[in-house]
């Protein structure tokens, strides 16, 4: 039977910092944050994304040495995404393929320059994709299956440079199962799949699809990204990918899925990450910039919210300032 006041009183264990430090649940480290890095062509380029502040469209030049500095920080991770020139997209994602295009050369770069870093590389077609949509587009319609097979493509790709993790962030059916048997067939068993298993279609892309220029260029993503009425779905998707041969679980975005993440934690048992998106980002950076809150404060506060709500991997804009202020 427990205790009750005056005998159980909650205070003393809150009463400094000591105590508060010695019977904390949870713990928020720089090796729990995985570091988003916006690739551009070029050399020496260094490109303010003026929606996501504080970041910059880099070359690969520059986007090793962020990533070093990352490291000294103690970030032991990156997730890496491109910026496609117009005149290379289409519609089945042949740029994506090439063995020389952005994606591959920086894999091979920072796996050269910091072998320990473990590095995400992003798989979709949207980038890629002359409409902004993450399949191959058919009379206004998103292709699954066919999509898969050039997913795969990009995934071996992308192993054959040397990344750590290929993170399918497209949501179409079954596609981790064909990456998974690709990479397995190829000899690529140490290759492993974070699956963006519950990617909802929301309305907290903005500032990311700015940094891309990946909006759709028709309609929207409903028809392939999850509705945001629904858990029991995310569960289910989660399930699946865990079967298909995934290793990591993600699920986007965060701090308005927060119930999602804890349903999925509970349900799988692989490592569970979380992505910050830009639109949280954002809100708190227009907030401080009011004056409305501390910043500081606000985000420290948001990321531990992720690790309550059973992340174990946070992908975040704040990786940085956030690794500053946890040292």
């Amino acid at each position: 039977m427990e205790a009750s006041f005056p005998r159980a009183r909650g205070r003393r264990n809150r009463s400094h910092e000591g105590r508060r430090i010695l019977v904390a649940e949870h713990e928020l480290k720089a090796s729990d944050l995985i570091a988003p890095l916006f690739l551009t062509e070029g050399v020496n380029i260094c490109e303010p994304i003026e929606s996501i502040e504080g970041y910059n469209r880099l070359s690969v030049d520059l986007a090793v040495k962020k990533a070093e500095e990352w490291r000294a920080l103690g970030i032991v991770s990156t997730l890496l995404f491109v910026k496609v020139p117009d005149s290379k997209k289409d519609n089945m994602g042949k740029e994506a393929l090439n063995p020389d295009g952005l994606m591959q050369k920086a894999i091979r770069a920072l796996k050269k320059a910091i072998p320990e870093m473990v590095v995400f590389s992003d798989v979709a077609l949207d980038p890629y994709s002359t409409y902004g949509h993450d399949g191959i587009v058919d009379s206004d319609r998103i292709l699954n299956d066919e999509t898969n097979e050039v997913l795969a493509q990009m995934a071996l790709s992308h192993a054959e440079a040397g990344v750590d993790y290929v993170a399918p962030s497209d949501m179409m059916d079954g596609r981790i199962q064909v990456i998974r048997d690709a990479l397995e067939e190829h000899g690529y068993t140490d290759t492993g799949i974070m699956a963006y298993s519950a990617k909802y279609a929301s309305g907290f892309y903005g500032p990311f699809r700015d940094a891309l220029d990946s909006a759709p260029g028709f309609g929207d993503k409903k028809s392939y990204q999850m509705d945001y009425r629904n858990v029991k779905e995310a569960v289910r998707e989660a399930q699946m990918d865990e079967r298909e041969g995934a290793d990591i679980i993600m699920v986007k975005p965060g701090m308005p899925y927060l119930d999602v993440v804890r349903a999925v934690a509970e349900k799988v048992s692989l490592p569970v990450a979380a992505y910050n998106v830009s639109g949280e980002y954002a809100m708190i950076k227009a907030a401080a910039e009011k004056g409305w809150l501390d910043e500081d404060a606000a985000m420290i506060e948001s990321l531990m919210a992720f690790k309550r709500a059973g992340a174990g991997l946070i992908a975040t804009y704040w990786a940085e300032k956030a690794a500053k202020f946890i040292d």
